[in-house]
């Protein structure tokens, strides 16, 4: 009994002393307890990022270091990455690039192995298989010719970023970015709910493919997730005094309203976002979407990119997760529930399809935007 009881005081203790924590960095330090590991993936590089933002807005060096030390493992001395093929073409695999720069131009610009492996992903896209008006390519061999919203944000922040920092004369640069959202929006965006399907088939040959625009039939609510953090990302660093700035910020106000006018009156987002689905049998509220589409919302209020209405927006969703998503443990460590384990267009894409697939917990892609949001309303609250 007594060691019972010496147990629960234990366990009280650390988690009042958890609980202190802002929600950001106690995420972060609940993920690297349960040994998340880091590699070249995307999706340990989203939640890296996380843990970076959260560390470095309420300044924990300790927190801040165990994630520079994770990426720097995964750079060799001579720039080489871990896991990475540069003759392998899949635009997830290019996501790693924004946590190199973020610590190369954080740590004083004078880390040249990140430079070389930057360069070597930006290389990279200049030999990119291109869909015939000048769209990478999701994935060769195995998606031909299509262009999803989820590499968007995979390819096109760290292009925009890289291009920011080493090439910023480079107006060829810059349009080939913007063209790769106009591509996007020309294909996929649906005019009256202004949400965006989820991808689409230049060649048309996809099995789901709209046979005039090659669009896929749904709106997922990740992709579009994806989407509308990349347009805040890019919009960060993209020069004013190009024309693709006042198209790619007008791409962001459109979906912001498409956005808000989807949302459930719970405050989170459908995983299949399109009419007549929402409150569809199997349909449900997914919480990676609801992170992303938080975290955009407060970035682009804070960043003057959207109208400050969309706060109320975004803490509607921020009350929603902190309710149904962020589960405490026990030992007083967070938990993160609802995610979607994967959506594709290797399939289907049916209605079926989507809601079929399963959800996981502790999943990266719905934490790392969380902290990503959280680290946003501390900043707005000043906590």
């Amino acid at each position: 009994m007594h060691y019972h009881a010496l147990t629960l005081a234990l366990l009280s203790s650390a988690t009042s002393t958890l609980a202190a924590q802002p929600y950001s960095t106690w995420m972060a330090t609940s993920f690297l307890s349960k040994g998340q590991k880091i590699n070249n993936h995307y999706v340990a590089n989203v939640l890296y990022e996380g843990i970076q933002k959260a560390a470095t807005f309420q300044k924990n060096a300790t927190l801040l270091a165990t994630a520079s030390k994770a990426i720097s493992s995964i750079v060799s001395s001579n720039g080489t990455i871990a896991g990475y093929d540069p003759y392998y073409y899949s635009l997830d695999d290019i996501r790693t690039g924004n946590n190199i720069l973020y610590f190369w131009d954080s740590e004083g610009r004078k880390e040249k192995k990140y430079e070389i492996a930057a360069a070597a992903l930006r290389d990279q896209l200049n030999r990119w298989p291109r869909t015939p008006t000048g769209g990478f390519w999701h994935r060769d061999p195995t998606y031909p010719n299509q262009m999803w919203l989820d590499g968007i944000y995979m390819a096109d922040t760290f292009y925009a970023t890289y291009t920011s920092y080493f090439d910023v004369d480079n107006t060829t640069a810059w349009n080939d970015i913007a063209l790769q959202f106009d591509l996007i929006e020309s294909h996929t965006r649906n005019k009256t709910s202004n949400l965006l399907q989820h991808g689409y088939d230049e060649s048309k040959k996809a099995v789901w493919a709209d046979p005039v625009t090659g669009a896929s039939p749904h709106v997922w609510d990740r992709a579009v997730g994806w989407y509308m953090m990349a347009l805040v990302e890019v919009l960060q660093v993209y020069p004013k005094n190009l024309s693709g700035y006042n198209r790619l910020k007008g791409y962001l106000t459109t979906l912001a309203e498409g956005v808000k006018k989807a949302q459930d009156t719970s405050g989170g987002w459908w995983l299949v976002m399109d009419e007549p689905y929402p409150g569809k049998k199997g349909n449900y509220i997914e919480s990676s979407a609801t992170a992303m589409f938080t975290y955009a919302y407060l970035k682009g209020v804070r960043t003057g990119l959207l109208a400050e209405s969309y706060r109320d927006t975004a803490s509607k969703a921020y009350d929603l997760m902190l309710q149904k998503f962020v589960t405490q443990e026990k030992n007083g460590t967070l938990s993160w529930e609802g995610t979607v384990q994967v959506g594709s267009l290797s399939g289907n894409a049916s209605y079926e399809y989507y809601i079929g697939v399963p959800l996981s917990q502790n999943d990266g892609k719905g934490a790392g935007p969380f902290m990503f949001a959280a680290v946003e309303m501390e900043m707005w609250k000043g906590s």
